[in-house]
């Protein structure tokens, strides 16, 4: 079967969506036929349109909304209904944003949304405002802009908003207007946003895990609340960076065996696509540490890190802690010249800690 080698194809942002609806439901506050479809102009100034799915409402408070496409991301919003609402105020409001149904609210600080706001981003508001200055002949309007997004409450459970202190819903986000499929950027902005929630709320100990299991396993370890675990997955290098200018006091990375070797290895994405471990490099490891030449032989030959893991265990040989060891190396190299205590934890499949420095 040939490749396919069509490129994939990019998306709309829910910032974009909204955009959308509140022009849409802007124009028919001011007395336009529902629109079948409205032009909105995107941060970087492109022109693009989009199909108005339905509308409805009041006279004095018109909906409209959009089908959010994203592409060929498989973003969970994908195919959801972003709703726009749109009220006059009394002069001199400017334009007020409401969290409707499906959109969450700001609970915590460290977020670039204040306390108690809708959890609709600074671009996606700054969109808002523009789409309806630009309706309204150059003047920005007096109104009140309520999104919500069909079953957004339900979507909300498979994003990391609760841990971030927006509850309800989900957030209206974007900083280009664009999906691009796979992108890492909205994972990586996710790690940001955790940090800064962790240090608005004075948390002097984070911990960053690849995966469900090293984070439940390090969260037991030290007994840490939920607001102090990072999800980074596979951009240890997404957290790292972002420590280094934004320190805590102490920082623990948490990961398998397989992903800890790689960063010890001085990898900071972790995904098996990214590059594999160096099996070379880990017997290397092994004979540095005063391994018998017959165990590095194997650990060079074995095919995956867990299948060395399990042949120097068979010899009683610290594999995990000198995997950890190397890990944090690479850790405080990373974090450097930021003052921050760092350690890593290894943990097998089954959750079982292995390794520790």
């Amino acid at each position: 079967m040939a490749p396919n080698t069509h490129p994939l194809r990019r998306g709309w942002t829910t910032g974009s969506c909204a955009t959308a609806a509140a022009k849409a439901a802007w124009l028919m506050l001011n007395g336009h036929s529902a629109p079948a479809c409205v032009n909105i102009t995107l941060p970087a100034g492109q022109q693009v349109g989009f199909a108005i799915a339905r509308t409805g409402g009041t006279p004095d408070a018109p909906f409209a909304e959009v089908i959010k496409d994203a592409g060929d991301d498989p973003d969970i919003t994908h195919g959801a209904l972003i709703r726009a609402t749109v009220k006059t105020l009394p002069t001199g409001c400017g334009i007020v944003f409401q969290a409707g149904p499906g959109v969450g609210t700001v609970t915590r600080p460290g977020l670039p949304i204040a306390v108690g706001e809708p959890a609709i981003n600074p671009t996606p508001r700054a969109m808002i405002r523009a789409a309806l200055t630009e309706a309204n002949a150059g003047t920005c309007p007096d109104a009140e802009v309520s999104i919500s997004v069909e079953n957004g409450e339900k979507l909300a459970e498979r994003t990391l908003n609760s841990r971030l202190g927006i509850l309800g819903g989900l957030s209206i986000l974007g900083t280009t207007g664009i999906v691009v499929p796979f992108s890492c950027s909205a994972w990586i902005e996710s790690i940001h946003r955790g940090v800064d929630v962790a240090r608005a709320e004075g948390l002097t100990h984070l911990a960053g895990s690849t995966g469900n299991v090293s984070e439940k396993g390090v969260q037991k370890f030290y007994n840490l609340p939920d607001s102090a675990l990072i999800e980074m997955g596979d951009f240890a290098g997404g957290l790292l960076k972002y420590l280094r200018k934004h320190p805590v006091p102490r920082i623990t990375i948490s990961g398998g065996i397989a992903k800890m070797t790689k960063l010890g290895q001085g990898l900071m994405d972790l995904h098996s696509k990214r590059g594999p471990a160096d099996m070379s490099q880990l017997a290397e490891l092994v004979l540095a540490h005063n391994g018998k030449p017959d165990l590095a032989d194997t650990i060079a030959r074995s095919p995956t890190v867990a299948e060395a893991f399990l042949h120097a265990s068979q010899q009683d040989f610290p594999l995990g802690d000198l995997i950890a060891r190397s890990a944090l190396q690479t850790v405080k190299e990373v974090l450097l010249p930021a003052p921050i205590q760092a350690d890593v934890l290894v943990f097998d499949r089954a959750g079982n800690l292995v390794g520790q420095a």
